[in-house]
């Protein structure tokens, strides 16, 4: 009995654990497929292309937003970013989960696009500015100047919580893990995600006029 698939967006202001907590759901449930998006933005030491992200020049992202070939795209902090979008609808089709760790913009594309109805939104949201602040120089990431650029974005990132379905605030990695997994389970047994069940309903109706 296949349900439909979740399209779950995970948002967050830089350093308040999205990625992270995006890690740890894909494994938790391997079968939870999960946006590789398409940027402008030069591969940081370690990356390769088409695992943690595909790189494209500008010329080439942009022809591939005037297809319609992304789900949501923007431009942060100088490039674009985007998600492709044939490989989740298809997953959506068949009735598996996809997971996108995406800025508010990315997500307001999302739940806007055609795939909107099967949209589960999640944001989270740091402890404390200061603790956000703290995480962005230890992960030894970014430079102090583009760390002082995040900072000052995540004024307007947080301003956008109340547009998601649930806001979590991360203050214990675990903790903040356990709720989601909490959330994923029971929004998989909506009933929405379950249209198979009309016929279960359908064949306890017929069982019971056979019994008269």
């Amino acid at each position: 009995m296949q349900r439909h698939g979740l399209l779950i967006i995970l948002s967050s202001p830089s350093g308040a654990g999205k990625s992270t907590l995006a890690r740890r759901l894909r494994a938790w449930d391997p079968h939870i497929g999960f946006s590789v998006s398409a940027t402008t933005r030069s591969p940081r030491e370690g990356e390769e292309h088409g695992r943690e992200y595909y790189f494209y020049d500008r010329e080439a992202f942009e022809d591939m937003v005037e297809k319609g070939e992304l789900l949501e795209h923007a431009e942060v902090f100088g490039n674009y970013y985007g998600s492709p979008v044939a490989p989740v609808k298809k997953a959506i089709e068949e009735g598996h989960d996809f997971l996108f760790d995406v800025d508010w913009q990315g997500g307001q594309q999302i739940r806007d696009s055609v795939l909107g109805k099967y949209v589960l939104s999640i944001f989270i949201l740091p402890p404390s500015i200061s603790e956000l602040e703290r995480r962005l120089v230890s992960r030894q990431q970014d430079s102090l100047e583009v760390i002082e650029n995040r900072m000052k974005a995540s004024r307007d990132e947080i301003s956008h919580w109340p547009e998601y379905d649930y806001v979590l605030i991360n203050d214990d990695l675990n903790e903040t893990e356990a709720h989601l997994k909490t959330i994923i389970s029971a929004e998989r047994m909506r009933i929405s995600q379950h249209p198979h069940l009309v016929d279960v309903v359908r064949d306890l109706n017929r069982e019971f006029e056979e019994r008269e």
